[in-house]
């Protein structure tokens, strides 16, 4: 079975965070689903949060500490991202922000990404469309034709009991899944094996 990496970077700041809980729904629903297709999804989640500090000083000194070094080199090695943040001033947060502006802006080529956003009104929704896809698509990613905001009215239970988000999250994460089934287009092809001299020749001379 194929494995699929994904990136979950939560930019939430609190505990608990309705960015972090958006975040979870959506990595369980691609999961199942990228099972459901076949595969076998590895996920990775990053609150941001933590990384704060070592984000601010990165700017100062140019050099990564080794915590958010690795999580930049998961981030480069994921198959998808899912990326959520809260709003604020009618835009993703400047932690968001910042850990984009960290990373080498080619590692996200071609890379499959869902978006996510919370806020206190709906009226933030808009955020989606007119601030995170024009970052995104600058950085060339193959972004969900769905994205998935959610309000403070999103997380009660209908009279059914199912959440509101429900469908949303699926429709997303299902699209996440059909990107990420196939040949990725990012992935580099497998270093071709070296062999010694020696076997080289041999294999020459058993073939005269």
């Amino acid at each position: 079975m194929e494995t699929r990496r994904i990136t979950v970077l939560s930019a939430g700041l609190g505990v608990p965070s309705s960015s972090r809980l958006l975040a979870d729904q959506l990595a369980a629903s691609a999961k199942r689903q990228l099972g459901d297709a076949g595969y076998e999804a590895r996920v990775d989640v990053v609150e941001l949060r933590d990384l704060a500090v070592d984000i601010a000083n990165n700017f100062v000194t140019g050099y990564a500490s080794p915590r958010l070094a690795e999580v930049i080199a998961g981030v480069e090695a994921s198959d998808g991202i899912i990326a959520v943040t809260p709003v604020f001033s009618a835009s993703y947060s400047g932690l968001f922000k910042s850990f984009i502006d960290v990373l080498d802006p080619k590692s996200l080529d071609g890379k499959a990404v869902l978006l996510g956003a919370t806020g206190g009104t709906d009226r933030h929704q808009m955020v989606l469309d007119y601030a995170m896809r024009p970052l995104f698509t600058y950085l060339r990613t193959r972004m969900t034709q769905t994205s998935v905001f959610a309000g403070p009215q999103d997380w009660g239970n209908t009279d059914d009991g199912a959440s509101p988000l429900s469908v949303r999250v699926d429709r997303a994460a299902g699209e996440l899944a059909r990107l990420l089934s196939g040949e990725q287009p990012h992935r580099k092809p497998e270093a071709m094996e070296s062999l010694p001299f020696e076997q080289l020749l041999a294999g020459i001379t058993a073939g005269r």
